[in-house]
């Protein structure tokens, strides 16, 4: 049995993640392949508890940049080994909501942490390489605004502009420095009109390979 294919999809807040992965749940369901859909942080029992403390609003200003980085790693440690290494093994596609581009562009390019210190943690606890990356694109105003109008806000949500400008400048310089596993999809236009983008470069893709 051939290994499964590992998508993620990454991508400021309110760029429409969750919307995208149904397009593309649907695309793969359309050519008969078999995948599973998850997130990150989370994806498993053990890693969406981790998952809760980290975005909890109450740690908000409490928590360290230091021990943000370490939890997201735990999550992703145990996602990876229970989850998305054996269902690529049997031979399903897995398509993840977030991955560790999530890590640079938030804890290092929102919070300062080192990209040598992200990466010796990627190597140890999560080193599967995404072999499709999909990079949700939106202004951070607009991406806000999309953000607080679902309602409470965690933590990552409640930072201020700035931060979030600076992981959107990080996921710029990830899509740059990797331009054959990213693709730069602009989801400032209408769900319909980024639908109908993702669902063509995944085919492309599918259909290249």
């Amino acid at each position: 049995m051939s290994r499964g294919r590992f998508i993620t999809l990454e991508g400021g807040e309110g760029a429409g993640k969750s919307t995208v992965m149904a397009v593309i749940a649907a695309t793969l369901a359309e050519r008969g392949i078999a995948f599973e859909l998850t997130r990150e942080p989370g994806g498993t029992p053990l890693a969406e508890a981790i998952r809760a403390l980290a975005l909890d609003p109450r740690w908000s200003g409490v928590m360290q940049a230091e021990t943000e980085l370490l939890l997201v790693f735990a999550a992703r440690a145990q996602h990876v080994r229970e989850r998305v290494a054996p269902a690529l093994a049997a031979g399903r596609w897995v398509v993840s909501d977030r991955y560790t581009d999530a890590s640079y562009a938030y804890q290092g390019g929102g919070r300062g942490q080192p990209a040598e210190r992200i990466a010796a943690l990627e190597q140890w606890a999560a080193p599967l390489t995404p072999d499709l990356t999909l990079l949700l694109d939106v202004p951070v105003e607009q991406g806000l605004a999309r953000a607080f109008s679902r309602g409470e806000r965690d933590r990552m949500e409640r930072e201020q502009a700035e931060f979030h400008e600076r992981v959107q400048v990080a996921y710029h310089a990830r899509a740059a420095a990797d331009p054959a596993r990213f693709r730069i999809v602009d989801a400032r236009q209408p769900q319909a009109q980024v639908a109908a983008a993702v669902r063509t470069e995944l085919l492309r893709w599918i259909d290249a390979a």
